[in-house]
């Protein structure tokens, strides 16, 4: 067959009809899919298959226009019928009037997506970012909330992961202190770490109340750098702005300081003096002692005692490089906060914490961290009210940092000031919605509140964000057991003592053996410690319960004197904890209490 013999017989038999026709169908079809499928959830791969299968149909199509024809009488092989029978040319216009009318649906969807959202947009006051895509998103002018997903390590050493990592805390802190806008905290961002499913954005917008979001990628070789971020609008997916940044690893200072500028240009936040300070000012001038720092941000949150040493390690080895690096003292203060009554005497503990929290706060008194970790340092020396001072001051500074409204709140729950520190772990919750810790002091506060019930509820609720929380598991086993639930408490407290490295949570378990009556148990439990105590640190208010639910009065109260001397931040519940409820009344309690100063 000639080439034109073959072009009028692919005319004839609608070759050419056909594949405009299943173009424009397809296009239609993939828009739909884009819209209902990320309304269902659909994984991406589900979209991927969708477009695989639609292609592989295209030459079916023009495969079966060739072959076969459809008659009155049903699918024929062209073959077998007559050219003075054949519907051609009637099936050739039918294929044509469809096909129009499916490209004027697909230039609808087409003008929609250009002018349709827009002209949306306008109706909600909305006003398209600088430095988007040209005819891009537009976000509400009030909407000035950002999510800071977890930056992706692109580098082939997978021990780089520190620089994402440390590059998304950092961004998450500069752009936390910009007045006006509102930013999660880092638990609830780094909950979205490693997820890319389908319609992800529109999951961190709804659980995490916000209207923006930031990502990107770093990529290290050698002492090279890239990084990558992108500004997105959690309502329709689009770019509001993106830019790649390309320099060597010392640069990455300004590297994050490019981007929060950028991002805040791009929601058009009015930055004022202070705005304008916080953005310009950069933590260290020397890029090593950053990287060294962000070196122990990353081993910190391990929260393990060999990541605690390690992190102690770069922190010092920054403060060398430079010795007036605030924050470099802030990571030292915070670790040794962390460290005591789990693997060091809380007393030894405080004194360091207090020793470099102090320096961070003589270096740079205008920094929100500093202020958190000195009133940290003097709470845990039972100074309350300058302690609550400091708190106060640190959200002065930096009123969306979560964790200092946290700290506060169990401080005034100490005090028995109940409301109080309720509202503020409110705060931190709207703040940093899915950090599980938050939701675990509510089921303490409810636990102390002596509502069972609700602890019980609300320790469950943490466990479903975090399946590993221990703490959780305790307050579910103290609940069980004040409820008369001696076996469900037991079976929670049971699960806590493998990984615990202070043997505080094995100290309640020898007090729900005590409790139920099983004194061999509880006395075994004693024994435990006891061995313990001598390859480790064991925190005395691990002893405290198990011979209060023994009831050796007079042990416990020894051991509490000494938890009391230690410094033990046990002691800042003694004033509300119903464990001592059958000491309470005791002459040597009321002394701690008052030496404590929570008479």
């Amino acid at each position: 067959m000639n080439p034109r013999t073959l072009f009028a017989e692919l005319k004839r038999r609608n070759v050419y009809k056909v594949a405009v026709a299943y173009a424009v169908v397809a296009w239609v079809l993939i828009q739909a899919a884009s819209i209902f499928f990320p309304a269902f959830d659909a994984p991406p791969w589900v979209m991927k298959i969708f477009i695989i299968v639609i292609i592989f149909g295209f030459p079916m199509a023009l495969i079966f226009s060739w072959a076969f024809e459809i008659t009155p009488e049903g699918i024929k092989l062209e073959s077998e019928i007559e050219p003075s029978k054949s519907i051609k040319q009637r099936t050739g216009r039918k294929i044509v009037a469809v096909t129009i009318a499916l490209a004027v649906l697909a230039a609808g969807l087409f003008v929609y997506q250009l002018v349709g959202r827009d002209r949306w947009a306008r109706r909600f006051n909305l006003e398209t970012a600088e430095g988007g895509r040209p005819g891009g998103a537009s976000i509400p002018a009030d909407q000035k909330s950002i999510a800071v997903l977890p930056f992706v390590n692109m580098s082939a050493d997978k021990n780089d992961e520190y620089l994402s990592d440390g590059m998304t805390e950092e961004l998450i802190n500069v752009l936390a202190k910009v007045p006006g806008l509102r930013v999660p905290g880092r638990t609830s961002c780094f909950a979205f770490k490693g997820k890319n499913e389908g319609d992800i954005f529109r999951k961190v917008g709804d659980q995490l109340h916000v209207g923006t979001v930031l990502e990107g990628s770093v990529r290290k070789a050698g002492d090279k750098l890239r990084v990558t971020a992108q500004l997105i609008n959690v309502s329709d997916g689009y770019h509001l702005w993106s830019k790649d940044y390309d320099g060597d690893v010392k640069d990455i200072l300004n590297f994050q300081s490019n981007v929060a500028e950028q991002v805040v240009q791009a929601l058009k936040v009015k930055l004022g003096g202070e705005g304008t300070r916080v953005l310009a000012k950069k933590p260290t001038e020397n890029p090593e002692a950053h990287r060294l720092y962000l070196l122990g941000r990353y081993e910190f949150a391990k929260y393990t005692q060999t990541g605690w040493n390690n992190a102690i390690r770069y922190y010092e080895e920054a403060l060398k490089l430079d010795p007036n690096y605030a924050l470099a003292y802030c990571g030292l203060a915070d670790n040794y906060a962390y460290m005591g009554s789990v693997v060091m005497p809380e007393k030894e503990a405080i004194a360091k914490e207090k020793e470099f929290a102090q320096k961070a706060l003589e270096l740079d008194p205008e920094l929100a961290e500093t202020h958190m970790s000195f009133a940290l340092a003097l709470v845990a020396a039972y100074d309350w009210r300058n302690g609550l001072k400091e708190f106060d001051r640190t959200l002065e500074l930096n009123p969306n940092l979560a964790f200092a409204y946290e700290l506060q709140s169990w401080t005034l729950n100490g005090l028995g000031r109940f409301d109080e520190a309720i509202a503020k772990t409110k705060k931190a919750v709207e703040l940093d919605p899915l950090n599980p810790f938050f939701q675990m002091s509510l089921s303490f506060y409810q636990y102390w509140a002596r509502q069972y019930d609700n602890a019980i509820a609300q320790a469950r609720k943490t466990l479903e964000m975090d399946p590993n929380s221990t703490i959780a598991r305790v307050l579910l086993g103290l609940s069980f057991l004040k409820k008369g639930d001696t076996g469900g408490a037991i079976a929670e407290l049971q699960k806590t003592k493998a990984p615990d490295p202070g043997a505080w949570y094995q100290g309640f378990l020898g007090y729900a053996y005590a409790v139920s009556g099983d004194r061999a148990k509880a006395e075994q439990a004693l024994r435990e410690l006891e061995e313990l105590a001598k390859r480790q640190y064991v925190s005395p208010t691990a002893f405290v319960t198990i011979y209060l639910g023994l009831g050796e009065k007079e042990k416990a109260l020894d051991s509490l004197e000494k938890a009391y001397e230690e410094q033990d931040s046990a002691c800042w519940y003694l004033k509300i904890d119903q464990i001592y409820d059958s000491v309470r009344n005791e002459p040597r309690f009321q002394a701690i209490l008052k030496k404590v100063g929570l008479e």
